[in-house]
């Protein structure tokens, strides 16, 4: 996310002046109490107070080296910041300021974010900080972007004339330590996104992000998610964290998300727990789901008619677009379940099928019998998993309708489902 200003651009006049600035050019710089030739040392770090909505400096750090201590000079001290050093106000007393201690809701940028993980925002995987994005404003510095880009890493290696590709900014308000003691006491904190943006994001990275996170760290993480997310990211999760995450589940929670489960992947699921947590999971789930889970652990040869799932949308052909569209905003079934629309007859025979892609740029008056494809590819109840993947491969389908021999729509298999099922017996 781009500032509405580029780096280093400051506005006419005194009183509303700021100055965009990169963490990687200020490491370094020397500090000077008064005068460039009272020099106190090279800046180490930045400490910065998490704040609402962005981080606030507190003070300058730095470290001497040669077993002479650290010192910290409160960001009240702080004269102004040119472009050869940082002026800061003289000590009161003695030659230095008091030594570095470490407070609770402190962070250090050079020791705590940069090259620390962060996940994008946009959705895709875990990428690194590169560096970091100020605005000084009226001697006040605060954190407005963390840059992953490429040309992060060159800044921090002294290399800033040189710039490959545009700067990728993230917005801190979609950056946050997942846990400030994490932060502040550890060197291994990761960065994730907060609550509302996490729900937005695929379960596949959420579980990427699960990988990289210590149990307890981990543990909250999974309990910030709601039940519907949590689900989707337990499927993706390696079996380790699975095993991890179900046995600190609560049984109410344990419930909600098993719900959001389809019976492949609370197959594959189980198919990766200790028999004790078995247990305690069926005793949650219906008698007809343990008994269909129950087959596909037991059997070496999956069938369609395990793995089929009974969340899809069917209509009649002489349905107008309009009409089918209200049906499925008025009936708001799972996004899995809607990628097409099954075209049946009173007999529940399947005679079409219409992409949800094709049924949005259609016309209102339009009927599903004048933009269904009549040519369905289907599978049989007996099909195995390997024929299902066979068709899946051929046909790039997300889902695939089952039919018996008069073909009558019995129900759809995910291509997930098909997925986790050869995982869980790979």
């Amino acid at each position: 996310m781009n500032t509405q200003q580029p780096p280093g651009s400051k506005t006419n006049g005194t009183a509303q002046d700021f100055e965009f600035l990169w963490f990687s050019r200020l490491f370094g710089r020397p500090v000077c109490a008064g005068h460039i030739r009272n020099r106190l040392g090279k800046l180490t770090d930045l400490v910065f107070q998490l704040t609402e909505p962005h981080p606030a400096a507190v003070g300058i750090y730095l470290e001497h080296g040669w077993g002479k201590p650290t010192e910290f000079i409160p960001w009240d001290r702080v004269i102004k910041i040119d472009r050869d050093a940082i002026f800061v106000k003289p000590p009161d007393s003695g030659a230095s300021y008091p030594p570095f201690v470490e407070q609770k809701g402190w962070i250090l940028i050079d020791q705590h974010l940069m090259g620390r993980t962060i996940l994008d925002t946009d959705g895709r995987t875990v990428e690194v900080v590169n560096d970091v994005h100020l605005l000084f404003s009226k001697g006040r510095m605060i954190i407005v972007h963390v840059d992953a880009s490429f040309n992060g890493f060159l800044r921090k290696w002294g290399l800033g004339s040189v710039r490959w590709i545009k700067d990728r900014l993230i917005s801190w308000r979609y950056v946050q330590p997942f846990s400030v003691e994490d932060a502040v006491s550890t060197d291994t904190v990761s960065l994730s996104v907060e609550k509302d943006q996490a729900m937005d994001l695929p379960g596949e990275d959420l579980a990427d992000v699960l990988e990289v996170l210590s149990g307890e760290q981990q543990e909250a993480f999974f309990s910030a998610l709601d039940s519907e997310k949590a689900a989707e990211t337990l499927t993706h999760a390696e079996p380790r964290a699975k095993r991890q995450l179900i046995a600190g589940l609560r049984k109410e929670r344990a419930y909600t998300i098993l719900s959001e489960l389809s019976i492949p992947q609370l197959a594959e699921l189980f198919s990766v727990l200790p028999h004790e947590e078995r247990e305690k999971l069926t005793g949650l789930l219906p008698a007809e789901k343990v008994e269909r889970i129950t087959k596909i652990l037991a059997e070496g040869e999956v069938t369609a008619r395990e793995l089929m799932s009974q969340e899809y949308v069917t209509l009649p052909k002489d349905t107008s677009v309009a009409e089918a569209l209200a049906h499925i905003r008025k009936r708001r079934p799972e996004y899995q379940a809607i990628s097409y629309i099954y075209v049946v007859t009173e007999l529940n025979t399947l005679v079409g099928v219409v992409d949800l892609r094709e049924l949005v740029l259609a016309e209102d008056v339009s009927r599903l019998e004048d933009i269904m494809a009549t040519s369905v590819v289907g599978a049989e109840e007996d099909d195995t998993s390997e024929d299902l993947v066979e068709l899946f491969n051929k046909y790039h389908f997300r889902t695939i309708p089952v039919v018996d021999t008069h073909d009558h729509l019995l129900g759809v298999i995910h291509h997930n489902d098909v997925k986790h099922d050869l995982m869980a017996r790979a």
